[in-house]
């Protein structure tokens, strides 16, 4: 009797490739559907902040909870997403100038799109801030960028002053940062960073 391979693991990377894996020193149009994230939010510069740590611990400690319960209970695995973040601050040229005292964030783990409330109130223990969330950005230029964080002020210079004006477009959601692989393990002129900004046509 032939036994059936095991599922492959869901992989949120390489099922919307397009929006993981855009090219460097391009940016590029992407339409991004909703998503669902677990979130918890924060402000203040992350390289100091005590609550930052805590925050992005709390939000891995749950997304492998949820991550193990949904092969134990649904039998669906899945691969954990990277860390993301929504930057947002009164002036954005502060995101240029790297003013980071002055930024409020909302740190992400995208989820497959069979995890619901329940999923995550069944698998919740601790980390009580953690949320499930929606967020749907819509129309959004991003480009990789690879290198230290704080290297990040002339690409994003470019995009909010140069390319946004000459196409049309003006802000239209938060700052959107994906962390691809771990900043641990990795040296800072190796780190690659998707930035994304959803935009809106002007007028």
């Amino acid at each position: 009797m032939s036994v059936s391979p095991p599922a492959a693991k869901y992989d949120l990377k390489r099922e919307l490739r397009h929006l993981y894996a855009p090219k460097p020193g391009r940016f590029e149009l992407v339409e991004v559907p909703p998503l669902n994230y677990l979130a918890i939010d924060g402000s203040g510069d992350p390289n100091a902040s005590p609550e930052y740590a805590a925050a992005v611990e709390a939000l891995f400690g749950l997304a492998y909870v949820v991550k193990f319960h949904s092969k134990r209970e649904l039998g669906r695995d899945f691969v954990v997403g990277p860390l993301e973040g929504l930057w947002r601050a009164d002036d954005p040229a502060t995101f240029v100038t790297r003013e980071k005292t002055a930024w409020s964030w909302t740190m992400l783990i995208a989820q497959p799109p069979w995890i619901e409330e329940a999923h995550v109130e069944a698998a919740r223990k601790q980390a009580s801030a953690v949320r499930l969330v929606t967020i749907e950005e819509g129309p959004s230029v991003q480009t990789l960028h690879i290198g230290p964080y704080d290297d990040e002020g002339p690409t994003l210079a470019r995009l909010h002053d140069e390319w946004m004006p000459e196409h049309g477009y003006t802000w239209g959601g938060d700052h959107h940062e994906i962390y691809l692989g771990d900043p641990r393990r990795t040296v800072p002129e190796k780190l690659r960073t998707v930035l994304r900004q959803p935009v809106r046509t002007v007028g």
